[in-house]
This record gives structure tokens, sequence and C-alpha cells, in this order.
């Protein structure tokens, strides 16, 4: 009983009551409306004929007198389904017709009669209760006799009951299938929404891996679907990106806290200035580099929030690449690599140039990094062109690369490849660049610079952008 309850609380199970609703009253309306037109018009049909025989019986008057028009009347009268033919005394009483009896106070009217009235055939017998119903048009001879010329009803009567009778028929065959589709369309719509409220119970138990049911269909359920569970793989991420950063912060700020307590703590013991002022000047580069790391997830969490998706606008992308490769070469030149760049002129996008211009100079910064040691590395290339399956800027150096097992967890926050962290960085570059092409609608691509070189692998970081006209 509770389930039916919970049944009639649906709004598709509403939506379909009312609908049922409406459909009956139109339905109703119209076939009413449908059987008193058709009553009017066979009533007319009817009224012409009457007038028609009116006027016969009157040229049969006027022509021969009284002896034909009773030979007419008669005539008339023994025909199949004819109408209804009475000479009537001055008084109302019945001298001659095909009708044994009619309804009291006819004859007190001249003309068609103001409402169908009752009479009785000879064929009912004595006891029939007068259920015929007729009308008529009634005219005086000059001698004082009415005659009384008229329809019965039982035509349009019959008609009018047998598409009622129909009516309520269809209605209750309508009525009977509505309310099975309607119990049918609910259940299905019901047993939807259980599926999606057990779903949603375990997300909100904390399982966050779990989805709303998908049919197939297409329909609003499965768009509402399809949206909630785009929503709950964006928080997913989202909450273990922040999971991570938690267990990241715990181990890899741990190590520059402790060092930097530790200088601290020195500094306090030492009583020469110049070497309490280096290691005053030790302790501002590690509290510097602490700070470049919260900035930089900040900028991460700023990116991956969307906050700054309405700052987005078209913006030049080839002037920021020119740009960075010209701020970018003197740096390359003192860790004696070279750098050339390949940019494509006018090739615009929708972006942020900040997150933009952040992100290729994190890439930059990780290629002469890591290719300033490596003998032969040669020149860091920087690259932007228009490709079939987007805008690709791409940033190439010659140094040890990274190992395909390994690609997926390079841009995951603080992970580095150099376990002895032996050079400058926080592990947070390849992160806010894949972020800055998330928020772009983009993709971060790593392949390997020269695969035939293991020595000298290198690795090419390509930015993809969604294409757009210049």
């Amino acid at each position: 009983m509770s389930r039916f309850r919970v049944l009639f609380k649906s709004t598709a199970v509403r939506l379909s009551a009312l609908y049922i609703l409406l459909f009956a009253i139109c339905a109703a309306t119209l076939v009413f409306y449908v059987t008193a037109m058709s009553e009017r018009l066979l009533t007319g049909q009817i009224r012409d004929a009457v007038r028609q025989e009116v006027e016969q019986v009157q040229r049969a008057y006027d022509t021969g007198g009284m002896n034909l028009l009773l030979r007419t009347m008669e005539r008339r009268a023994r025909q199949p389904g004819a109408n209804l033919y009475i000479i009537a005394g001055p008084s109302g009483d019945i001298l001659a017709g095909n009708v044994a009896s009619v309804q009291p106070g006819v004859f007190e009217e001249v003309g068609w009669t103001s409402a169908p009235f009752a009479y009785q055939r000879y064929t009912d017998g004595g006891g029939v209760e007068r259920r015929h119903k007729a009308i008529a048009n009634i005219f005086v001879l000059d001698n004082g006799l009415r005659i009384l010329v008229g329809r019965d009803l039982g035509d349009p009567e019959r008609f009018r009951l047998l598409v009622r009778q129909a009516l309520m028929v269809a209605l209750a065959i309508m009525g009977l299938g509505a309310i099975i589709i309607w119990f049918g369309i609910g259940r299905n719509a019901l047993k939807r929404i259980d599926r999606m409220s057990d779903a949603s119970k375990k997300i909100m138990a904390g399982d966050l891996s779990q989805r709303l049911p998908v049919g197939g269909s297409g329909d609003e359920f499965d768009r509402l679907s399809m949206s909630l569970n785009t929503m709950l793989e964006r928080i997913e991420k989202l909450n273990e990106g922040l999971r991570q950063v938690s267990d990241n912060i715990a181990h890899d700020l741990k190590t520059p806290l402790t060092r930097l307590r530790n200088k601290a703590a020195d500094a306090l013991d030492m009583t020469d200035g110049d070497t309490r002022r280096v290691a005053l000047e030790g302790i501002i580069s590690e509290s510097d580099q602490l700070i470049r790391t919260f900035n930089a997830l900040l900028m991460i969490s700023r990116v991956e929030a969307g906050s700054v998706a309405a700052e987005m606008s078209p913006v030049e992308l080839s002037a920021i690449v020119a740009d960075s490769a010209e701020l970018y070469e003197p740096a390359a030149e003192e860790a004696g690599l070279g750098l050339s760049a390949n940019v494509e002129p006018g090739i615009e996008v929708q972006g942020n140039r900040e997150l933009i211009g952040q992100a290729i100079f994190n890439l930059l910064d990780n290629a002469i990094k890591y290719s300033s040691d490596t003998e032969g590395a040669g020149e860091v290339s920087l690259k932007l062109a228009r490709r079939p399956d987007g805008i690709c800027l791409s940033v190439a150096d010659h140094g040890p690369g990274v190992p395909a097992d390994r690609r997926d967890d390079v841009v995951k926050r603080f992970v580095r490849l150099d376990e002895s962290r032996s050079k400058p960085g926080t592990g947070l570059g390849l992160s806010l660049v894949e972020a800055v092409m998330e928020l772009h609608n983009g993709r971060l691509e790593l392949s390997d610079t020269n695969p035939d070189k293991p020595e000298q692998r290198g690795l090419t970081v390509s930015m993809i952008f969604p294409a757009k006209a210049a």
C-alpha cells in the first residue's frame, strides 16, 4: 500500500492522470457536440420533409377539396415509414388518421409544435404507455378542421442513444487502458528513480565511484543521469586530487620544513655575524621555495575549480609563444642549450593569457632544467602549428626523457622522477599545465623526442587546443 502512495506522489503518474482527465473531458465534449449537431441536422431534415408534406396536402385541398385531401392523406398514411397524418375537429377530437391518440393540448397550437409531443400508435395496444415522440405542423382548414402532419423522432433519438452508448463503451475501454498504462508508466518511472536513489545513497555513504544508471533510451532520466555522472566524475577527481595533495604535502613539505627549522636553530647558535647572515639568507631562500610551492598549489586549485573561466577571452597564442621563447632564450644559453622557436603566425585561441603563459614557462623551465645535465642535449625546441585535431603547442628537449609507464604519474602533484630531489622544483609544473589544458577544453600529450636514442630519449610535451579560426 505504501508503494502505491509513493506511486501516486510521482510526477509522471500525476501528469498521466491529468492527461487522462483532460483527454476524457475533451473526448466527451467532442462526442456530445457531434451528437447534438447530428441530431439538429436530422431534425432539420425532418422539418423540411414535413413542410413539403404540408404543402402537398394543402395543394390537394386547394385543388380537389376535402375528398382529394382525404384520399391523399390516406394514401400517404399507408406507405411504409409514413409520417403522422391526423384530421381533428375544432375541439381537438381525432376524426381520422394513422395515430390512435396524441398528448393533450397538441391541437391547441397552430403551426409547428413548440416541443416534441407524445403519441400512441394503433399497433401499441391499449395498455402501452405513450413512449413515442414526434414533431408536427398543424394548420386549420376553412371549415375549422385541424390537419396535423408530423414525423416520429425515433431515428434521431435512436441515433443519440447509439452514439452515447458507443461513447460510454469507448470511454470505459479507454479509461481501463489508460489506468493500466498509467500504472505501467508510473511503476517504470518509480523503478528508475529507485535505482537512482540507491546509487545516490551509496555515493552519499562515501563511494564516489558509483554512478547513476543510464538506460540508453536517451530520455530525460538518461540526460539527468549523464549530467550528474559527469559532475560525480569531476567531484571524484577533485577529491582524489585533494587526498593526493594532502598526502604529498605531508611527505614532500615535511623535509623542507624540518630543514628550515634546523637552519633557524643553527642560526641562533651562531656568534659570527657573517655566518649568521648566510644562514638567514638560506632560510629566506627555503621560505621562498615553500611560498612558491603553495602559490602553485593555489593556482592549480583555482584552475581546477574553474574560478578563472570567466576571464577567458580571445588571445593571440602566436604572440604568447614568441614572447615566451624570447624571455627564456638567455636562460637556455646560460645552461649551454639552444632555444629554437617555430611559430605559425596569426593563431588565436579562446583562453586565459596569464595561465597559458604560465604553462609555457613551466614547460620551458622543465626542458632547460632536465636537459642541462645531459651531454649533447643540443637545444630545446618550441613549436606552434595547426593540426587536423586542433592547435598544437609543443616543447621538445633531448634530455633523459620520461619512461612510457611513468607518464601518467609525472602529471600528478609532487611526483618527481628525481627521487633524490637533487634538482630544484616542486613537482607541480606538469600538474598545472594539465589543469590549464582541462580549463581550455584541450589535452596534454607526452611523447619521446628521440625514440631511437635511449640515452637522449628526450621528452616532447604537447598542449593541444581546440581548433579556432584565426
